[in-house]
């Protein structure tokens, strides 16, 4: 750590405005904001000042949500996270899924599998296709489509190919976190959204944050969510947004999901032991990320060796 000096809470905040006016500064008319929240070392800073109830589609970071509740379910005793998945579907929903090399894997397929995407399915969002096809192009080309769970899972099924066997190959899969969200419905008996509600946003008051398309937020009138950008086309109004849910379909503020975050790392809604268990990140994303049960891990030594001192940072799932 001798190439880093500490700084002191008045010069970080200077730092990150410095930083954060930079970026700005480089796409003025794209949306930027930030938290940084160190009760510990005085630090509670925003980019901008007055940003911290602005909505915005938080994207991949609620696969956390979804992580956190199936443990929270598994927990109460609704299952293990080692059971497989196969007993709480009709076959015809698993059909075609897990599929490798001639074998069909769905009997050997685990909840854990899913949250840490090692079960082998194909992801719909980036995942490669047999025709070609490309998923986020037929989302912006087709703007009113509205995507179900199902039509999600059926993209998949008739469109891909699962790329392993259970357990022996690390693929990020939206498609696996829309199989959590089906789960969640139907060991609970409510829709994801107010399984999302009643165990997170309403208990912990955060009242701007809603499942987008499935709820509302607390805070009425509802606020407008920040612009969306998908390659160069602003997208926040488009309904074939929809084909995010237990992915990242969730949409809140950098106010509400700092209240999260500080209840989850306080032990509040699951226990710190499983907390330490999804932080683990055994499997390389990207150069630099690591991936564990919903959660990521920053190695900085990856991206330059110099750097190995600083501490590795853990926290939501943040691929967008």
């Amino acid at each position: 750590m001798g190439f880093f000096k500490p700084l002191s809470s008045d010069q970080a905040a200077r730092h990150l405005t410095r930083y954060f006016q930079q970026l700005k500064a480089k796409k003025p008319d794209r949306p930027l904001q930030a938290a940084v929240s160190a009760p510990k070392l005085g630090l509670n800073f925003t980019f901008p000042s007055d940003s911290t109830s602005q909505p915005y589609h938080i994207a991949s970071i609620g696969k956390m949500f979804t992580a956190v509740l199936i443990q929270r379910l598994a927990a109460g005793g609704a299952f293990s996270i080692q059971d497989p998945i196969h007993p709480f579907f009709v076959p015809a929903e698993l059909e075609r899924l897990f599929v490798f090399q001639g074998a069909d894997h769905a009997r050997q397929v685990t909840i854990e599998h899913l949250l840490g995407h090692t079960s082998g399915i194909a992801d719909y969002v980036e995942g490669r296709t047999l025709d070609g096809r490309v998923f986020l192009k037929d989302v912006l080309a087709n703007p009113r489509t509205r995507w179900t769970p199902q039509a999600l899972l059926d993209f998949t099924r008739s469109r891909q190919q699962a790329v392993g066997a259970p357990g022996q190959v690390f693929n990020y899969s939206d498609t696996g976190y829309v199989l959590l969200g089906l789960l969640i419905e139907k060991v609970t008996g409510r829709s994801f959204a107010e399984n999302l509600h009643a165990h997170f946003f309403t208990p912990l008051g955060m009242h701007d944050t809603y499942l987008m398309f499935y709820s509302k937020a607390a805070s009425q009138p509802q606020k407008e969510i920040q612009p969306i950008w998908m390659n160069q086309q602003e997208v926040s109004r488009f309904e074939s947004l929809s084909c995010d849910w237990a992915g990242g379909g969730v949409i809140s503020t950098t106010a509400d999901l700092i209240k999260f975050n500080r209840a989850l790392r306080a032990g509040e809604l699951i226990g710190l032991d499983v907390v330490e268990s999804m932080d683990r990140c055994p499997h390389k994303f990207q150069p630099g990320i690591y991936y564990g049960l919903g959660m990521m891990e920053i190695r900085f030594k990856d991206f330059f060796f110099l750097l190995g001192g600083l501490p590795r940072v853990r926290g939501p799932d943040v691929r967008t």
